[in-house]
């Protein structure tokens, strides 16, 4: 087990050196290596499979590699008029389905190791679409009907896929506003999307460091900016947060920047607060939380709220949490005064969320705070007593969670193995966090940032940011066209909710695969963050 963590490792860091905007010789070189990594672990692997139980290695460690073989995956890809050609190429390493024959699983260096699970595929005639009586023989629970109708409408679902061509950088953060998709990358540019044609609408450059965060004021606070700018009453306004240390304010119908603020720092989260005048917070590099007036754009209050970068900020109401990448969460009120509106109501560290050491994503609801660090587990926070929470959201320690967004009853994951390059969405039902499916595609890429929205019919439209930005159009259930994307179920996914106190074992495996030196990739993932700046942790906002 030893060497499989450390190639788990190596392959995690090389994942970290692929994302930064240039590379040298050595790292070239070191990421030519992945393909070979990943063969070797994938024989590791199904080497483990075929154990019962070895000495010194734990049954927690069995269970996660050697749980089983997944099931043959669907081989359609996304219709060439969708994924442009020559598209395909362009990304090296492209996964490839392992298939097991007679209960033997072959794997080729050509091809991607794929992590060894347990899939199951359920769809009509399947005992869940007709909910059964319990052994007393009464009706489920109205709660357990609607569980089941939401798992049979996922395993159905449809999607069809847009790809948006335009930036030449990873893509950071994006957002809709009235039907158009805005995004931001590391080219320096904010982009703004036709989804129906799928074309570049606005091209809003400006920037001299990479986009890393971007937000939108509510209508009636574009009004009141418009009306002071001599602009139409429905002139739409967009927030963007860069590392050059500047926020711009962005008028969407014309594309122009009308007002831009500069903090003194790089900007690395940023979110709008619609209470009273309303309110920007931005958060930085170096963790500073400040608040600018949406009146005056005059500073009102500047905290050193964190130790390390800050990584995201969101509102829910009158509260602001700000999330920072050494694992602290803070929870502010805004008391909408002109001097210091923001007050600390709780402050969480890394050590009580047990998330440092990457970069936090937040997503506030009521009294609890999802949070995405990048390791294989959607944590909830329980941001007034501290109680932590586990929710899984992968079925091997190499998976790492980006994103976490929610968004109609539905809490949406993301999910990329590292060690096969094999992206996927997790779908759970809110609040109570019950599994429903997963949706991925041939070769997709892995997704940094989300958004959603539905149409004026009530259909889903996502959009997902990452090394590709892609739009998912639904399509109704009778619509001939097949879809794009694989609906699959883990039934690892299926349980319950776990305390910080029953998962110790995931926690010690996740600090074994730190232990090991990597001569061949370099050091440890805290001294990459170092040698490439705090910057670099906190640009995948």
């Amino acid at each position: 087990m030893g060497e499989v963590r450390k190639l788990q490792k190596k392959l995690r860091q090389i994942e970290n050196l692929e994302i930064k905007v240039s590379l040298n010789p050595e790292e070239r070189f070191k990421i030519s290596k992945k393909e070979e990594l990943r063969c070797r672990l994938a024989e590791l692997q199904l080497q483990l499979c075929g154990l019962q139980r070895t000495p010194g290695i734990r049954e927690a460690d069995m269970k996660r590699a050697g749980e089983g073989a997944p099931e043959d995956l669907p081989s359609q890809a996304p219709p060439s008029s969708k994924i442009p050609k020559g598209h395909e190429e362009a990304r090296p390493g492209l996964p490839a389905t392992q298939r097991a024959t007679g209960g033997s699983v072959k794997t080729t260096c050509g091809q991607r190791a794929q992590n060894v699970r347990v899939m199951s595929h359920h769809g009509r005639g399947n005992s869940e679409d007709c909910p059964e009586r319990d052994d007393r023989g009464q009706e489920p629970a109205q709660e357990d009907v609607e569980l089941t109708t939401l798992k049979t409408f996922w395993q159905k679902a449809k999607f069809r896929l847009r790809l948006l061509e335009g930036h030449n950088d990873i893509i950071t953060c994006v957002l809709v506003v009235d039907n158009l998709v805005v995004s931001g990358s590391r080219d320096t540019t904010v982009k703004v999307w036709h989804v129906p044609t799928a074309t570049e609408h606005k091209n809003l450059g400006g920037h001299t460091g990479g986009v890393t965060c971007l937000s939108a004021p509510p209508p009636e606070y574009c009004k009141k900016l418009a009306w002071s700018l001599s602009l139409s009453d429905n002139e739409r306004f967009i927030l963007s947060g860069s590392a050059d240390c500047n926020v711009k304010i962005w008028a969407l119908s014309i594309g122009q920047c009308v007002k831009s603020l500069y903090t003194f720092n790089a900007v690395t989260a940023l979110c709008f607060v619609p209470e009273a005048d309303g309110y920007i917070i931005t958060g930085s590099d170096g963790g500073k939380v400040q608040a600018w007036s949406w009146r005056t754009f005059d500073n009102c209050q500047s905290i050193n709220a964190h130790q390390e970068a800050v990584t995201s900020i969101q509102s829910q109401g009158p509260l602001v949490f700000s999330g920072s990448s050494d694992g602290g969460v803070s929870v502010w009120e805004n008391r909408c005064t002109e001097r210091d509106p923001l007050r600390l109501l709780h402050g969480w560290s890394g050590q009580v969320t047990g998330c440092g050491g990457g970069r936090l994503a937040l997503s506030p609801r009521g009294d609890q705070v999802l949070l995405a660090y990048g390791w294989a587990w959607i944590k909830i926070l329980h941001w007034i007593t501290g109680a932590v929470s586990k929710l899984t959201n992968h079925s091997c320690i190499t998976g790492v969670t980006d994103c976490v967004h929610q968004t109609a009853g539905l809490l949406i994951g993301s999910c990329y193995d590292v060690t096969n390059g094999e992206s996927t969405l997790n779908l759970f039902s809110m609040p109570q966090c019950h599994y429903l499916a997963s949706l991925t595609w041939p070769r997709a890429p892995r997704m940094l940032c989300f958004a959603t929205w539905t149409t004026g019919s009530g259909s889903h439209r996502w959009v997902s940011g990452g090394r590709d930005l892609v739009v998912w159009e639904e399509l109704p259930s009778s619509a001939k066209h097949r879809g794009d994307i694989i609906v699959k179920r883990n039934i690892q996914l299926e349980s319950p909710l776990e305390s910080e106190g029953d998962t110790e074992d995931d926690e010690d495996t996740d600090e074994h695969l730190d232990d090991y030196d990597d001569d061949d990739v370099g050091g440890g993932d805290e001294d990459y963050a170092r040698s490439t700046g705090s910057w670099f942790r906190c640009i995948l906002q």
